[in-house]
């Protein structure tokens, strides 16, 4: 596929501004945990047909307003950050399993099950690499997911949130505009 052919089709620029503004919701203030870091790796999982694409214009996007949080708050950058950018891979694969099943209960359920997977990866990370938070047993990873508990409702609301904006807009889009989404 040519360059110049990658972004020929409306839908292939729909999305990834879309995602774009999504990412760029990351620099206004809110609660924590309530971004739209799920939402945009379920999303682009489902409407980017390209599945290469479909990991990097995500992550692209959030690497981009990790950079822009970084200059402004000093706060864009630390060490989960593999652990945050694999489950957001795996929330995108999410997505390839909606693709054929768009539906207000797939998207809801697959919601959920994306903060669940950011949940239990992200936590796992911060129990299992420095700067040692919590022992190397059994008992130190329960309570790293036991503390990180309060944070959790923020995730599951915020992904909650976020999809409902850009499932929510690209449904209103194709319906109003079909152009737009057509690809």
């Amino acid at each position: 596929m040519q360059l110049n052919n990658l972004f020929s089709d409306n839908k292939t620029k729909l999305v990834p501004a879309m995602i774009c503004a999504a990412a760029l919701s990351r620099l206004l203030p809110h609660p924590y945990n309530f971004t739209p870091i799920g939402a945009m790796a379920l999303f682009g999982g489902t409407y980017i047909a390209n599945k290469k694409l479909a990991f990097v214009i995500p992550l692209l996007a959030m690497f981009i307003s990790d950079v822009l949080l970084q200059l402004t708050t000093g706060y864009g950058f630390h060490w989960g950050m593999p652990f945050v950018y694999g489950s957001f891979m795996l929330i995108t694969c999410l997505g390839f399993y909606l693709r054929k099943l768009v539906q207000r209960q797939t998207i809801m359920v697959c919601s959920l099950v994306g903060s669940l997977l950011f949940f239990f990866v992200t936590n796992f990370g911060t129990w299992a690499t420095p700067p040692f938070l919590y022992p190397h047993t059994a008992a130190g990873l329960v309570d790293c997911y036991i503390k990180a508990i309060p944070f959790f409702g923020s995730t599951i609301m915020g992904d909650l949130f976020y999809n409902l904006i850009l499932f929510g807009a690209y449904s209103i889009i194709k319906w109003r505009f079909p152009v737009l989404a057509k690809g």
